[in-house]
């Protein structure tokens, strides 16, 4: 257990001030916070502030089609459902079908329930059912599930998304324990593993900032999917690396 940092009053006394000023709550989103604690899930959904900032970056990139994966009781995916262009869809996906039904309740009572799907199950069997039915792609991409599982998914993020979508990945710094190395616990290795992912992957751009508030100290990454690589035999690519205008015999 991580000792409590001495400045983590100031950091709850800063993110209340955010919330008052910039993302107060209405009453369906108190409903679905009281509605976790009543069940006894773990406090592990995003703030209030940050939940904000994730409506905001949907609606600053306009986005249709969103995937959340890791729903507990669907705090931050009203925020995202809220930040959907009129018309667009959320599919989220939650392991276990009791915090699914919670969330259905929460996110119903919000609102929001024409407009988001809760699939049921692993989440890597439910990211493979809709690779393989063929959905179009996703503009945005949350992710704030098991960090065991992190390279895969972001392996079918990266696969559901197209040039443009935005991937963001909830808890990466793992409270800091992200730099550690040979540590064993599937938890970090699964962390470290992503972001050599991320690192080599010729399709993504990405950033990661450091994070504090009332969640404690942690931070997240946002990657921007680019294009795909051409193959080598693409005709365009062969006509760039020839360079046939500096070829042209002049007249």
């Amino acid at each position: 257990m991580n000792p409590i940092n001495p400045q983590q009053p100031t950091w709850d006394a800063v993110d209340r001030a955010l919330e008052q000023w910039l993302s107060p709550q209405d009453d369906a989103l108190l409903a679905a916070q009281m509605s976790a604690e009543r069940a006894g899930l773990p406090r592990i959904a995003v703030s209030p502030a940050q939940g904000r900032m994730l409506e905001v970056l949907a609606l600053a990139i306009g986005a249709r089609r969103i995937l959340e994966i890791g729903t507990l009781a669907g705090f931050s995916t009203i925020w995202l459902a809220r930040g959907l262009v009129s018309g667009g869809s959320l599919v989220t996906l939650e392991l276990d079908p009791e915090r699914a039904r919670i969330a259905r309740e929460n996110i119903d009572r919000a609102g929001c329930g024409t407009t988001v799907e809760i699939v049921v199950g692993p989440a890597a069997h439910s990211l493979e059912t809709l690779r393989a039915m063929g959905v179009p792609p996703f503009d945005l991409v949350f992710i704030d599930a098991d960090r065991e599982q992190c390279p895969t998914y972001l392996e079918y993020a990266t696969a559901l998304s197209r040039p443009g979508t935005l991937i963001i990945i909830d808890n990466a710094m793992h409270r800091g324990r992200v730099i550690e190395q040979g540590t064993g616990e599937p938890s970090v290795e699964g962390v470290r593993s992503m972001m050599d992912a991320i690192r080599r992957h010729p399709r993504l751009k990405a950033a990661g900032i450091q994070t504090v508030g009332a969640k404690g100290y942690d931070g997240m990454v946002l990657a921007l999917v680019g294009d795909a690589p051409r193959a080598a035999s693409d005709p365009l690519d062969i006509l760039l690396r020839h360079d046939a205008w500096a070829t042209r015999e002049s007249t």
